[in-house]
């Protein structure tokens, strides 16, 4: 009878365990901005070079999030890669 109660108390262990390990996993990617990361200076320093003009940089999730405006005066939002500056998405207003 005690073989029988613990197989699902390891089991339970076992499946809860298994669901730590896939948050951290979660948790690393969506972490606050880290060394490895571009600082907004850096973005901001970037983005004025293609020829935007930077109003807001702020870290969102596993990216930064841009408000600005292109070369052409359109206000744009953007997600940008934190390790190298590109344009990931771009929503601009006509």
């Amino acid at each position: 009878m005690r073989n029988i109660l613990k197989l699902p108390l390891v089991a339970l262990s076992l499946a809860l365990t298994a669901g730590s390990a896939v948050a951290s996993d979660d948790d690393d990617r969506s972490a606050s901005p880290g060394d490895a990361w571009m600082t907004v200076a850096q973005i901001t320093q970037k983005l004025t070079t293609e020829g935007y003009d930077v109003r807001q940089v702020k870290a969102e999730g596993d990216a930064y999030e841009v408000y600005a405006i292109d070369k052409d005066g359109k206000r744009v939002e953007s997600h940008v890669d934190p390790m190298t500056g590109d344009l990931l998405n771009s929503d601009s207003d006509d």
